[in-house]
């Protein structure tokens, strides 16, 4: 599937195009692939009990040779493919193009979800969709990566990530506003991770000229009800005359449980 934007206010920030915006509107993507790869008018599913069923962000890998390589007005093409890759997970990429040219390589892994609990973020489990169709597909090498790379950073392995001194930041604490940070099926929106970790990020280290992303990886664990806290905390970080490399954790207040890794690199922003 291939989807034509003009950059303007919404798809830009002040570093190009948003970061924000663009894991929003592939994630629509995704969910809209969902549908189409099941043969459905629209993406509405439901469990084998008949409970609505959400496709939850596992894993997410954004690489790009620069998004101030976009600018108001430009045009840009969004690439989809998406392939199922168990019973209830999918993976989709997405090639942001202008010009003929790549700018932007995002890997999204989804797993259906069912809460067991009603407006509870905190029971979910995995859904069980027995109608669900579409042939399952060899798991593509980057999903196998990123599952493995999930593996080690939710069981705190530093190894994975040995370059990184230990950071001597303190937690800082977010309160999810629900008009903004979380979505329509009540869940803490997905791209408001990477938001919370840029915020605190322009917290930790103000700089004249914020860097640029490169690469940035999230790995989801949980979620967050109405009202509860999050903590968020530098583990580890690099950085050098070609920009900042840092993994911060995310974890909910209420109970201490980790919720998301996420692995960021940055580069400076040249004027």
């Amino acid at each position: 599937m291939i989807h034509r934007y003009r950059a303007g206010m919404p798809q830009l920030s002040y570093t190009g195009l948003s970061e924000n915006w663009l894991l929003k509107e592939c994630g629509h993507r995704h969910w809209e692939a969902l549908a189409e790869h099941a043969g459905r008018a629209q993406p509405d599913f439901h469990d084998d009990n008949g409970h609505r069923s959400y496709a939850a962000f596992t894993g997410i890998r954004l690489q790009t040779s620069g998004l101030d390589a976009i600018a108001e007005n430009d045009v840009f093409d969004i690439h989809s493919t998406l392939c199922r890759t168990g019973p209830v997970r999918h993976f989709s990429t997405h090639r942001i193009v202008r010009g003929g040219n790549q700018i932007v390589d995002l890997s999204m892994s989804s797993a259906f979800l069912t809460r067991g609990e009603a407006r509870s973020n905190r029971v979910v489990a995995r859904a069980a969709l027995a109608a669900l169709s579409g042939e399952i597909a060899p798991m593509p090498e980057r999903a196998a990566q990123m599952l493995q790379m999930s593996k080690r950073l939710r069981a705190a392995d530093r190894t994975v990530l040995s370059d990184l001194e230990p950071a001597a930041a303190g937690p800082i604490e977010f309160l999810p506003c629900p008009n903004g940070d979380f979505n329509g099926a009540n869940f803490l929106y997905f791209a408001s991770f990477q938001a919370f970790v840029d915020r605190a990020e322009w917290q930790w280290r103000q700089c004249d000229e914020p860097p640029l992303v490169t690469n940035r990886s999230l790995f989801y664990y949980g979620n967050v009800d109405v009202g509860d806290t999050l903590s968020v905390r530098m583990v580890g970080h690099a950085e050098n005359e070609q920009g900042i490399r840092h993994w911060t954790e995310v974890r909910r207040k209420s109970d201490g449980m980790k919720i998301a890794d996420v692995i960021t690199e940055k580069r400076w922003r040249r004027r």
